[in-house]
């Protein structure tokens, strides 16, 4: 299945927050807690999302034309990893609509921002997930990323992945 990248726009914000809304209650469907606040995002969650549309960091995963999910792209992520001396890039909120999922699309969207980063002559690229989704964890892990810490956060204990690009 081949998708495209597109920046979303700041009209889009709401489909932003459906789509890690609809995570949510996957995640909590399989008895998962992560992401159970964007269910009702607090405030600073809220900020978060807002900030990095305004930043331009956020891209729509389309297939045939229909937003399949979204990720956030950061070249800084000082608030999971501190400052770093080596050139990374720094995945978020990667989702994948419920009726696109199990298809690859995920692996083939890290893939894409493995070869732009390349591209660029950029180290790595990071990523971080709720300590508590081993699935999501040992996905990451066969996807070739190495644990390299944790990181406790106010709601949530995460860890942290890279994978040398």
């Amino acid at each position: 299945m081949t998708f495209t990248l597109r920046k979303a726009s700041l009209s889009e914000l709401q489909v932003a927050f459906e789509l890690l809304k609809h995570a949510a209650e996957r995640l909590n469907a399989k008895g998962l807690k992560q992401w159970g606040y964007w269910m009702n995002p607090p405030q600073e969650k809220i900020a978060w999302v807002k900030e990095g549309f305004k930043n331009g960091e956020f891209f729509f995963i389309l297939i045939d034309d229909q937003i399949a999910g979204m990720f956030r792209l950061l070249k800084e992520d000082e608030l999971y990893w501190g400052v770093q001396a080596s050139s990374a890039r720094y995945i978020h909120s990667l989702v994948i609509k419920a009726n696109f999922s199990g298809k690859g699309i995920g692996e083939q969207v890290i893939l894409k921002v493995i070869e732009d980063c390349k591209k660029l002559n950029i180290q790595y690229l990071r990523l971080d997930c709720d300590a508590q989704n081993e699935g999501l964890c040992n996905y990451y892990e066969q996807q070739g990323f190495q644990k390299v810490g944790q990181k406790q956060m106010p709601l949530s204990l995460n860890k942290l992945y890279e994978l040398k690009v």
